[in-house]
């Protein structure tokens, strides 16, 4: 448990087994209800899964290559995926098993997904340097910003803004401001390549985490989106680079804590506020 406290004794309860949802490696995934999850693979499939049952409810097809990125509209049954064919598609829970809207446009693969909290624009990035804002439901992108050695590695929108948290190989933290899609402001950069970010769900903090190996690099970061002077926390202890980095919702502890998964195999928990590990 996240407060360290243990299962009460007795028996052990056994762990469901569900057979896999996809053929191959599981690239991405995300929440799409309490009880639902999306997730994307290597078999160029889109998968929808009961956690609870391990049931899976539908499976799209239509990408051409490997899965990067999943994420699913707030408060609605969409699904959007990225892949390495350079392409976005949307998908609807209940809908057609082809896709609904498709969003061609970047050169590279597509390593970053946002959709606006009232569901009506997705912001998408890529390694061909690009940020592109769509609109969801024609499909038409209106806008595209390149900076140069901006290799997006992950984006994430501000809930209840218009702003987009961007993370990149460059080794920077970027915010959009997805109205004119312009750099509203930039982090210090970093010693590391930033591999993946996250935004608290009351839109003031975002963490972010670093590549590296051996100890050397490999933390995670805590930012303040508000006074945005630089950092507010490092929380250090992984041995390799950091694969992801979320918020966990409130109330799972006495105070906020933050997740962090790494190539060293090990997922740690983070008392946001103290930097402090569980």
């Amino acid at each position: 448990r996240t407060d360290g406290s243990a299962e009460g004794t007795g028996p052990v309860r056994a762990v469901p087994g569900y057979s896999p949802a996809h053929a191959d490696a599981v690239t991405s995934v995300a929440a799409l209800k309490p009880d639902l999850c999306v997730s994307g693979g290597k078999d160029k499939s889109v998968v929808v899964c009961s956690w609870r049952s391990g049931a899976v409810l539908r499976r799209f097809l239509g990408h051409e290559r490997e899965i990067t990125k999943v994420t699913c509209a707030p408060g609605s049954r969409r699904v959007f995926s990225a892949s390495r064919d350079k392409t976005v598609m949307m998908w609807e829970l209940q809908g057609t098993s082809g896709p609904r809207q498709h969003f061609p446009g970047h050169d590279l693969v597509v390593t970053g997904l946002a959709v606006s909290p009232d569901a009506s624009c997705l912001c998408t990035g890529s390694r061909d340097n690009t940020v592109c804002k769509w609109d969801v439901e024609t499909g038409q992108r209106l806008g595209r910003a390149s900076i140069s050695r901006n290799l997006v590695t992950h984006l994430c929108w501000v809930p209840g803004e218009p702003y987009v948290v961007q993370a990149s190989e460059d080794k920077t933290i970027r915010i959009w401001d997805s109205r004119e899609l312009h750099v509203a402001h930039m982090f210090p950069g970093k010693r590391h390549i930033q591999t993946c970010c996250d935004v608290s769900q009351d839109g003031r903090y975002c963490v972010s985490g670093s590549g590296g190996s051996t100890g050397e690099g490999c933390e995670a970061t805590l930012w303040d989106l508000r006074q945005t002077r630089g950092r507010v926390h490092e929380y250090r202890g992984h041995l390799q680079t950091i694969a992801s980095c979320v918020f966990l919702p409130r109330g799972l502890a006495s105070a906020p804590i933050i997740a962090t998964a790494s190539y060293d195999g090990n997922v740690k928990i983070w008392e946001q506020d103290s930097g402090g590990r569980r």
